[in-house]
This record gives C-alpha cells, sequence and structure tokens, in this order.
C-alpha cells in the first residue's frame, strides 16, 4: 500500500515544486518557508495540507467536487473497485522523472503508477481544494495544485514526461504545451459497456455513443493516437459505492439524490457492475 504524509507541516516535494509556473504571468515558482513566488512578485500559499492554491479568476459555481463528493470517491477507490485502471496505466509506463494526473482528483491513479515507477516524482491537479487536500497527503513523492484544466495549466514548456487524464477534461493545446516531445498522454475513457447494469436498473443516461470520435477529434492537431487497450472486469458493489459510482459522472444529474437512493436500495446487494473502459497513448505531433 502506497505511504501517507501526516503531520501538520507539509511541503511540496522540491522536484514537484521546480516544474510549477505562476498562473499570472508563467514565471518560474520558487518554493520559500512561506509559500510559492517567482519574480514577478506573485505569491502562493501552500496550505497546511500540502497543497499549492494556483486557481486565479472566477471559477464557475458547482465547479469541482464538494468535500462530501470527494469523501465518497476516495471510500469507492480505497474498496480497490477501480484499482485495475491504475495498474494498467502503469503498465504503460517504463519510465519517466514527471508524471501529471490533469483533473486527477484524489491523486489515486498517480499513486499507482508513481509506485511502479520508484524514481519519479508526481502531480496532481484539480479544481477542488478537497480533492487536492486529499491528493497532496497520498504520496511521499507526489505535489498537488489547484488548477483548471480549461486555462493555462501552472507547468513549464516540456516539463512533463507523462500526463494521465483519466474521466477529466481534455485541453488539448495545454497538454501539448507542457508535455515532452517524447512524452506520452494516457487517455481513459468509458465504453458504452461502463456501468452498463446500474445505468439500465436506475434508468439513468447511457455513455455518449459519439465520445471516441470527440475524443478523435478534440486531439487530433496535437497528438497521434499510438496505441488503444480495451479494459473490461466486473466489480461486486455494495449499495453506497452504487451511489458513488454513477455519481462521478454526468448520467445521474437528471435524477435527485433522494429518487436515486431510493432507486439504488432496491437493487440486490451486492451488486454485479461492468466496467469497460479504453486506454489510449497519445504522442505529441
Amino acid at each position: 500500500m502506497t505511504n501517507t504524509h501526516t503531520g501538520p507541516e507539509l511541503r511540496m516535494p522540491a522536484s514537484v515544486a521546480a516544474v510549477l509556473t505562476c498562473p499570472v504571468c508563467g514565471e518560474a515558482l520558487r518554493q520559500g518557508p512561506r509559500g510559492l513566488t517567482c519574480a514577478g512578485g506573485h505569491s502562493f500559499n501552500i496550505a497546511r495540507e500540502g497543497y499549492a492554491g494556483l486557481l486565479t479568476g472566477a471559477t464557475p459555481p458547482g465547479t469541482g467536487d464538494s468535500k462530501e463528493m470527494v469523501a465518497a470517491r476516495l471510500r469507492f477507490q480505497d474498496k480497490g473497485h477501480y484499482d485495475p485502471i491504475g495498474l494498467a496505466l502503469a503498465e504503460q509506463l517504463a519510465d519517466g522523472d514527471v508524471v501529471v494526473d490533469v483533473g486527477g482528483g484524489t491523486g489515486h491513479y498517480l499513486n499507482q503508477v508513481l509506485d511502479q515507477l520508484p524514481d519519479a516524482v508526481g502531480l496532481t491537479t484539480d479544481v477542488s481544494k478537497f480533492a487536492a487536500r486529499k491528493a497532496a497527503r497520498a504520496h511521499p513523492r507526489s505535489g498537488a495544485v489547484t488548477a483548471d484544466s480549461w486555462r493555462r495549466l501552472p507547468l513549464a514548456d516540456g516539463s512533463a514526461d507523462a500526463l494521465l487524464n483519466v474521466f477529466a477534461p481534455r485541453n488539448a493545446p495545454e497538454f501539448h504545451r507542457v508535455l515532452k516531445a517524447e512524452g506520452v498522454l494516457l487517455v481513459v475513457t468509458p465504453t458504452a459497456e461502463h456501468l452498463q447494469e446500474p445505468r439500465e436498473a436506475l434508468g439513468l443516461l447511457d455513455v455518449d455513443p459519439r465520445k471516441d470520435e470527440r475524443l478523435a477529434e478534440g486531439l487530433k492537431d496535437h497528438f497521434a493516437l499510438e496505441s488503444t487497450r480495451d479494459l473490461r472486469f466486473t466489480m461486486e458493489l455494495a449499495h453506497e459505492d452504487v451511489l458513488t459510482v454513477v455519481g462521478m459522472g454526468p448520467s445521474a444529474r437528471h435524477v435527485t439524490p433522494e429518487e436515486l437512493a431510493e432507486r439504488v436500495a432496491k437493487l440486490p446487494e451486492p451488486f454485479a457492475t461492468t466496467a469497460s473502459v479504453r486506454l489510449g497513448a497519445y504522442r505529441p505531433r
């Protein structure tokens, strides 16, 4: 199991902080006793939980996971339900110095990758401060920042050996900018079979049938597809896990939490659920 940081006084690993840039002016950030500063005079705190707050400007209301959502995701991940995804990501990477999980939430998948790459360091970016708090403490060789994936990422040009993107927004121009020329982008997306049983039993939305098409269209100007791998496995889920996993995606947004809970309560327990995802490896053009 991955080691976890403890104690109230946390600093981001120096090799992680070294790749960060100022979200205001783009200058390199330096870690000091009072947080992160740049040559332009901008400064940013490192929270007592260990993450750096690099969000700037207004963030749309409702953006990012709440404290309760993050706690539910962490419980789900800690039970190992999605571990085959993290292991598949780790198998794609033979080496690398810096791995960044963009929109990486609690840092769960990055942790699994770092456990297989003993010389690498990692960074999780997420718009949610509650997720960043967990990610900052998740692994001794990783750090976390709050950042909006749709804006300029607070990373130096060509600073990442690998980018992870698991069920998260994709900003192709920024991914291309921060990835090394020989680096790799690993993207995980759901297939049409993903969570098929709870979606059918609960009357939820289907996976977008044009998802692969939209993915290819969004990346084609900056990345070339190198390989794909389909991953399919069955999860035995308790009712609280069903609520969590369907709540991670957009399919439950047209149902009230109360109605969803009532529907889930009528399911057998445990409830056999298919996980089906596609892992694509992309190289910068």
